[in-house]
């Protein structure tokens, strides 16, 4: 039977009808699974966002004698777009599984999934907020 209420116990199925937990242990394992997993959906979401700043600065490339300047490697430009796509593309999928294990509507599995979250959060991408990109310095823009 499915729930469609928040229930709190250790009887839960999540994503697939082979994962049930039928034991403490097996629920605490499932709650840890779900911390992790959480976790590191916060570090890849970091890892994307770092490629995409990499990926998408634009350094100016240096001149040579007052000549037209020649990069010595390729403008990798459409690798990196793909690269970047393919890692939302992940995250989004690893975001659609978190959602679908807090629609098991277990309450265990709901906290650990936000605590795995906040965790992720505080240990990865905390530092992104203390980064302010001004792009246009000019107040009228």
């Amino acid at each position: 039977m499915m729930h469609m209420t928040l229930y709190w116990g250790k009887d839960v199925t999540l994503l697939i009808d082979s994962w049930k937990t039928d034991s403490w242990l097996s629920y605490l394992l499932t709650l840890l699974a779900c911390f992790i997993f959480a976790s590191f959906y916060q570090y890849m979401e970091d890892r994307r966002l770092r490629f995409r700043s990499l990926a998408f600065s634009d350094p100016s490339p240096p001149s040579y004698g007052g000549g037209s300047a020649v990069p010595l490697l390729p403008n990798y430009r459409n690798s990196a777009k793909f690269a970047t796509a393919l890692l939302f593309g992940f995250n989004s999928a690893i975001g659609y599984l978190l959602m679908l294990a807090i629609m098991s509507f277990n309450g265990g599995v709901f906290l650990a999934t936000v605590l795995g979250l906040t965790a992720g959060y505080l240990l990865f991408r905390s530092a992104d907020d203390e980064k302010v990109v001004v792009e246009n310095v000019c107040a009228c823009a």
